[in-house]
Formats: structure tokens, sequence, C-alpha cells
């Protein structure tokens, strides 16, 4: 690898030395934004199962497609591209909306996931009852949304990128991100009227966004450990 001794690789380094044919640098890489792009796949497919099979789907090719990244975007962009496209992909071939409520292994948080984490911890059971059922609701909902919509509102509002790096991602103009994004939250709106930044129920719609907040303010689990 190009780094100097003693110096952490980047990520760039370990992408070069996978494909000058290192055999370990693309194990490294892949743990270190493991559990980012773990939750990505599991916010995007909806359960465990199916974010396995997208994210190994999407480390395959990205392990197979190393040699075409031409270094105009970071490393880390060009995974999420390939994992959410892998995830999409699935998606459509299997032309399936899933809308049962997610798994509540969804709540069993590890030390890592998500950038974007909890901020405060609820003391009272009876407020983090609701809490609980506000993400089961807004996650259900989320599976019903189109794919392309879903992603972009897992990436901006969930997982905190942005959408200029969302963008990137998902290989669209930022206007066709803050579009989908619109989009996906009047749609959540639409389908829990009950739910609201806020709380009241009595004005949601969609000129008054869900708050996702509830969502965002959980990790994902962590991802499940290297095969073999």
């Amino acid at each position: 690898m190009s780094a100097q001794a003693g110096a952490e690789p980047t990520d760039h380094d370990l992408l070069r030395a996978h494909v000058d044919g290192d055999p370990d640098a693309f194990g490294v890489l892949f743990r270190r934004h493991r559990d980012r792009l773990w939750a990505v796949a599991l916010r995007t497919m909806g359960n465990p199962e199916d974010a396995a099979d997208g994210l190994q789907d999407g480390m395959i090719s990205a392990y197979r497609r190393a040699g075409s990244f031409r270094g105009d975007a970071a490393v880390t962009t060009w995974l999420h591209r390939v994992v959410v496209n892998a995830c999409l992909d699935r998606i459509r071939a299997a032309k399936v909306r899933r809308a049962e409520p997610l798994p509540e292994d969804l709540d069993d948080f590890g030390d890592r996931g998500s950038l974007v984490t909890a901020t405060s911890e609820t003391s009272d059971p009876a407020d983090a009852a609701v809490v609980q059922e506000r993400r089961r609701l807004v996650l259900s909902a989320l599976e019903q949304l189109p794919a392309d919509q879903r992603a972009a509102l897992v990436l901006v509002d969930m997982e905190g990128y942005p959408v200029a790096e969302v963008a990137e991602m998902l290989d669209c103009a930022v206007g066709t991100v803050k579009s989908r994004c619109s989009r996906g939250r009047a749609r959540l709106a639409t389908l829990l009227g009950d739910l609201r930044a806020g709380g009241d129920a009595e004005h949601a719609g969609p000129g008054n966004p869900v708050d996702l907040s509830p969502v965002r303010s959980a990790e994902a689990p962590r991802a499940p450990p290297d095969p073999g």
C-alpha cells in the first residue's frame, strides 16, 4: 500500500492496493465502512435477510469493478452507490412492495452504525413506548414508497448525507434527489396522518411533513460478521 509506514492507509490506498493484487486490502476497506453500508441496505430493503443479500451483491460488484473507479468521488460515496444500486435492483426485480412492519431487532442497536445517532435517551417507559411505536409506523410506511424515493429518504433524512453527495451515490442530479425526497415526505405524511413534527395528529398531511426523528435518532444494528 502507498500509505507511509505507521500511517493508516486511506480508502483510496486500500482500493488501489486491491486493484494491484493485495489480497487483504478490500477486506480492510469493507470492514471500515461495513456498518454504514449495512444500515443503508437494511433500511432500503426493509428486513435483515434481504439487506444481507443486497449488501453482498453490492460488495461483490465493488470487488469486481474496483478497477473502474475513476477517483472523481470519495471511495465511500462510490461504495454506497454500488450497494444502493444493488438493493434497488433486487427491489425492482422482485416487484414487491413490502408493507409488513420491520422486525423488532431493528432496535437492537450496537455501538456503531448510522452516523446520525440518538441525542438523548427516554427514561419514562411510556414515552419510550410512544417513540418505539412512531418508529415502527414510519419504517413500515417507508417500505411502501417507490424504491427511488425510499433510497433518497434513507440517505438524506435517516443517514444524514448531504443532498449533493446523495446525488453522486444515486448517480442523478441534485434536483432529482430533492424532488424524490419531497415526494417521499409528502407520501409518508399521507400514509401517516397521525404523525407530524411535534406529534399533533390534527394537522398532518402532505403540506406538513412527517417527523422522521424517531427513525433517524436511532442507530441500525451492527452488520453481520464477515462470512467465513
